[in-house]
């Protein structure tokens, strides 16, 4: 029965491409969310602009040339279509490639980092090494002995080192002090408690070479005692602050 109403009402197979497409639509957008969008807003004015020319000639009226040319025009559709559907597939798998290559490099970057803070003095590290335990009851372990000891330990390998709780890095030094030795400015009294994180078996043996570090601690009335961790931790951490006088030096860009 007529309703009054001339204007022809879309097919229920191009209603329900537009309600596909509003349901695509309302997730939250994202790469995949775009893609998704544009190919089914391909298909979907595709299928109704087909829908609509079918509908409104009539494939019952029409002649055989025309609708082998109707079959041509959906054959070429469909190949453009494909074709479009492979480059948005490419499209796709670039964005994913990009995306994981960024992850990656954010994970380099990030342990860039930490290897960094640990060299510095400004994070915390854990680790196997050794413990060792300088005695000196006569008082006569001079700051250059604890010094030649952090040095041997740097030779053997040592990654991160503390004297006391005062953590060792480049600018650390080493002066007499009242009732012991003055490390960075920080007062370390007897015995002194060197921490070492490297490989446990060759940091040991480097204080134990002869005429090195024991033998040194031993002539000054001293005892060295060397305590192989599995684990160990070097927790003290270097308070950074802004230098005087360095600048970088500004890189060329490339």
């Amino acid at each position: 029965m007529s309703t009054g109403d001339s204007t022809p009402r879309p097919p229920d197979d191009a209603r329900h491409a537009w309600a596909r497409l509003r349901r695509a639509g309302s997730p939250r957008p994202s790469r995949s969310n775009l893609l998704a969008m544009l190919l089914a807003a391909s298909l979907g004015f595709a299928i109704i602009a087909q829908v609509r020319q079918t509908s409104i000639q009539g494939l019952e009226n029409l002649r055989e040339d025309e609708l082998v040319r109707i079959f041509a025009d959906v054959d070429q559709d469909g190949d453009r279509l494909s074709d479009e559907v492979r480059d948005l597939q490419s499209s796709l798998e670039l964005l994913k490639s990009r995306t994981t290559s960024e992850e990656e490099a954010q994970r380099a970057a990030q342990e860039r980092v930490d290897a960094l803070g640990i060299l510095a003095g400004t994070a915390p590290a854990k680790g196997p090494g050794v413990l060792l335990r300088i005695d000196d009851p006569e008082l006569k372990i001079t700051p250059s002995i604890v010094l030649d000891t952090i040095q041997e330990l740097r030779d053997a390998g040592a990654e991160a080192i503390q004297v006391g709780d005062v953590r060792v890095v480049a600018s650390t030094w080493f002066a007499d002090a009242d009732g012991g030795i003055s490390v960075s400015g920080s007062l370390v009294r007897p015995p002194y408690v060197i921490r070492a994180i490297g490989d446990s078996d060759t940091l040991a043996g480097a204080m134990q070479i002869p005429g090195g570090v024991n033998a040194t601690v031993r002539g000054k009335g001293g005892r060295l005692s060397i305590d192989i961790r599995d684990e160990l931790a070097v927790d003290a951490l270097l308070s950074v602050t802004a230098p005087q006088y360095a600048r970088p030096v500004p890189t060329a860009t490339p």
